[in-house]
């Protein structure tokens, strides 16, 4: 009978102590929270998808100031609505060659738009900005 006593002892004191450590680890203190460093990717599609998860801040910290920066604003208050940002050799094709710009299209702080170009960014594409006007008349 001994033995089926010190074995029952042993038993409630092998499921007792599981929680009593659960219990004292409850009521250590918590460290606070690290923060998480994401690290923004470099891959085409990836970047993509990735981007509109980071703030401005956390943009410029991984990325550095952008080359060129933008703001669209109000015509009639000033207020900024949109900012355009360029960045140059940050991202890298499916061939693994550099695009030679990023650009980023702010509204409210998030990055809603990603283009990819291989020029500098600095001049448009096309300077000629006058268009013929169709004819109200079919060509017969």
């Amino acid at each position: 009978m001994n033995k089926l006593v010190m074995a029952a002892l042993l038993t409630v004191q092998m499921l007792a102590s599981p929680l009593s450590m659960a219990d004292d680890a409850q009521t250590m203190p918590l460290l606070p929270d690290a923060p998480m460093t994401k690290e923004i990717p470099t891959t085409e599609k990836e970047f993509a998808n990735a981007i509109n998860s980071f703030t401005k801040e956390e943009i410029i910290a991984q990325l550095g100031e952008p080359a060129k920066a933008e703001d669209v604003k109000l015509k009639n208050s000033g207020k900024v609505v949109a900012s355009i940002w360029y960045y140059h050799n940050i991202n890298t094709a499916p061939d693994g060659s550099y695009y030679q710009t990023t650009e980023l299209d702010f509204i409210e702080g998030k990055v809603v738009q990603v283009v990819y170009m291989n020029n500098d960014g600095s001049e448009p594409l096309e300077t000629n900005k006058t268009y013929d006007l169709p004819s109200a008349e079919p060509d017969l």
